[in-house]
């Protein structure tokens, strides 16, 4: 079960950290926003869909078409470590080439859009010291690298839950007679 758990997790891996490398624009500076988040949660959603196709095809070419529902469960999770581990590498690429730039553009796009709704006082003083620490934090790659592979693992969890669920079920998808 290894060697599909490596197979898939580099090509869920790629799949979600090409489009990012793809981004960089040199600059450092891009849209930070909900579109940019949603388009971020798609692709990873999207490249975290083999496990469903890994999963399967361990379950009918390895195991006569049947698979128990933890064992399922742990190659779509170690699917997800192999994506998320790249995730994390591909990220730290786009910070260096970018000069590490995100975080303050970040913080900066995210004042002004407190501000522009209205924000100010203690309010915009405690956002903008909130910010501050944020972006001190961020520096430390004990904080960020933990911080990057958060983001996409839930969504590996999720998709390895589902697809134990489903592939469990040997009717489900069955194997086509060869």
């Amino acid at each position: 079960m290894i060697r599909p758990i490596l197979f898939y997790g580099v090509i869920a891996g790629l799949i979600v950290t090409f489009p990012m490398l793809l981004m960089i624009d040199g600059s450092g500076s891009s849209e930070h926003g909900v579109s940019s988040m949603l388009v971020g949660y798609l692709t990873m959603i999207l490249a975290l869909s083999v496990i469903f196709v890994a999963v399967k095809q361990y379950r009918d070419k390895h195991l006569g078409g049947v698979i128990k529902f933890l064992p399922a469960l742990l190659m779509g999770l170690g699917i997800s470590v192999i994506a998320g581990l790249l995730y994390v590498t591909g990220w730290e690429i786009y910070l260096t080439l970018t000069d590490y730039a995100f975080m303050e553009a970040y913080t900066h796009a995210m004042i002004e859009a407190q501000k522009a709704k209205g924000l100010a006082g203690p309010e915009l003083d405690r956002l903008v010291s909130d910010m501050a620490k944020m972006t001190e934090d961020y520096r430390n790659p004990l904080f960020r690298l933990p911080m990057t592979f958060v983001e996409i693992f839930p969504v590996g969890v999720m998709m390895s839950l589902i697809a134990a669920a489903l592939m469990r079920n040997s009717r489900f998808m069955p194997a086509r007679a060869a």
